[in-house]
């Protein structure tokens, strides 16, 4: 009985310590400076100065890929709807690492099928180097058997603070309950 009590105790103990020990983190002093400049899908420039003390989230992926891209954008879709009103204080961005294949105009009919909150994005080549770079998102492209390639890169979306601090990832593995509480506070700071 005592062997249970303290395990219960440790339970509930471990992520009031973890929060005490988060706040009491010194904060950066200057936030990193995650500078980029894209487009729209309708060819309107946007970049990091189009997002200046507003929260937002950041996922790299391109319209090819099979499983990841999709299913983080559709779930990402749900997330926004279920938190309501307070998603729309959150700008999300979704940045194509394949410049090569993600058009404009495909670009555009892949996102018709997510939250048209979601801002697509896309350069060209060393635009995308930069913007992954500004992010520390890392993609590279990868040779298949059928003459073609796929991309891999990060899945995680990164959450940027309204100050322009990195607030942390969300990943789409983690349980819903995260996800929406991550949000969340991403939506109040």
């Amino acid at each position: 009985m005592t062997r249970r009590r303290t395990i219960l105790g440790l339970c509930v103990l471990a992520p009031i310590v973890g929060a005490t020990v988060a706040a009491q983190m010194p904060a950066e002093e200057t936030p990193r400076q995650r500078v980029f400049r894209l487009e729209t899908v309708d060819g309107k420039p946007f970049g990091s100065a189009d997002l200046a003390g507003r929260p937002y989230l950041v996922f790299f992926g391109f319209t090819h890929c099979p499983d990841v891209c999709p299913t983080a954008l559709f779930e990402l879709s749900g997330l926004l709807k279920e938190i309501g009103p307070v998603a729309d204080r959150i700008t999300p961005l979704f940045v194509s690492i394949d410049p090569e294949r993600d058009t404009a105009e495909l670009l555009k009919l892949y996102m018709t099928s997510f939250d048209p909150r979601i801002v697509a994005l896309r350069g060209d080549a060393a635009q995308t180097r930069q913007a992954a770079d500004a992010f520390s998102a890392t993609y590279r492209k990868v040779e298949t058997a059928s003459d073609s390639y796929t991309m891999e890169h990060t899945a995680g979306l990164f959450l940027i603070r309204a100050d322009g601090r990195l607030q942390g990832m969300l990943d789409m593995h983690e349980p819903r309950a995260v996800q929406l509480q991550k949000l969340k506070l991403l939506a109040q700071i």
